[in-house]
């Protein structure tokens, strides 16, 4: 039999003790109670005992603590199965993800764990079921996210313009209509909410195919709806009509939300009803058109998304009045969460105002 492996010089029986009391790992502290005895002069045998296992053990945690210190008495993760996918192969995957699918190529316009999983096959004849490819993908940092909106047609550079002058174009306007005001930045824009609502994920058993009453009628309401993410506020109106008349009775709400001493920059697409001739706007607003073709610039698009998701999808209306409270009632849920509003509606390029 060979001899006894010495423990470590820099430690003592005292000082594992302490460390024993100190850790909220259990099956650390019994180990470190057990090479406690051994530094005190106690056999491998009684350290067996006090740690309830064979002196083999006791031996192998001599290795780990000598290699690696208190830590090295921690549990560690078991490596698990090695992933089906090499280095190359996962780049190549990540690369895939990044670039997205090319619609005509792969029938597809975002990415489903079915369809890289027959882009896998397809590229390197690996075969990976989807839950395996699922935790691969989570496993190098990437999640389902929401996709934001984006024109297929957008004129990205336009679009980065935008941004890029957004500080001085604000600056313009605080030194001349809204001269001495307290600067507001504020998002406006309009969603139709119908008896031809959208369907969207519902709670069923796994394997099955759920199904959900589609509504074949075709009453609408419109939400004109701004937010202020700098403040968490917000003002809407539900009207029958998209039109003019209806932008300028929101033009009103808005300006009546604005604080006493301060000045709106309201940024909205270029809608007709927006840029109408017969628009009148108050005082204490400044319209700021957003480039055409540029919906991710705007958060109310990102609001409404939230609206249909948590109160507006997957409803039958019974009548136009039924559509109207039920708008109202979402806007008025939002309008009690300026946490929630802040944390959708800002953007880094609309900061600092």
């Amino acid at each position: 039999m060979g001899s006894a492996i010495s423990l470590r010089s820099e430690y003592d029986g005292d000082g594992l003790r302490r460390l024993a009391r100190q850790t909220r790992d259990a099956d650390q502290a019994r180990r470190l109670l057990a090479l406690a005895s051994i530094y005190d002069g106690g056999s491998r045998a009684n350290a067996a005992r006090i740690g309830s296992v064979t002196v083999q053990i006791v031996r192998d945690w001599v290795v780990r603590f000598n290699a690696r210190g208190p830590d090295g008495l921690v549990n560690g993760k078991a490596p698990g199965k090695p992933s089906l996918l090499n280095e190359d192969q996962r780049t190549a995957l990540a690369q895939a993800i990044e670039r997205g699918p090319t619609p005509y190529l792969d029938g597809v316009v975002r990415w489903r764990l079915c369809d890289l999983a027959q882009w896998i096959w397809e590229e390197f004849r690996v075969s990976v079921s989807e839950e395996t490819l699922g935790r691969e993908v989570r496993s190098m940092g990437y999640r389902k996210l929401s996709a934001r909106p984006r024109h297929h047609a957008q004129d990205a550079e336009a679009a980065e313009a935008f941004k890029k002058n957004f500080p001085t174009t604000v600056a313009e306007i605080a030194a001349g209509p809204a001269k001495g005001k307290v600067i507001e930045i504020w998002f406006q824009d309009e969603a139709r909410i119908g008896q031809k609502n959208k369907i969207t994920r519902r709670w069923a058993k796994r394997g099955s195919r759920p199904s959900a009453p589609h509504d074949q009628r075709t009453r609408s309401a419109y939400i004109f709806g701004a937010i202020c993410p700098q403040h968490g506020k917000a003002a809407a109106l539900v009207m029958p009509w998209c039109d003019t008349h209806a932008m300028n009775q929101h033009l009103i709400e808005i300006a009546r939300n604005v604080t006493e001493d301060g000045h709106a920059i309201l940024i909205m697409d270029q809608a007709g009803w927006h840029m109408s001739n017969n628009l009148a706007v108050p005082e204490n607003i400044t319209i700021l058109p957003l480039p055409p073709k540029s919906p991710e610039l705007n958060p109310v698009e990102n609001i409404w998304q939230f609206m249909r998701d948590n109160w507006l999808s997957n409803r039958v209306f019974k009548s136009y009045e039924d559509i109207v409270d039920h708008c109202c009632y979402a806007w008025r849920t939002l309008q009690e969460r300026p946490w929630k509003i802040m944390s959708i509606g800002r953007r880094q390029w609309a900061q600092g105002f």
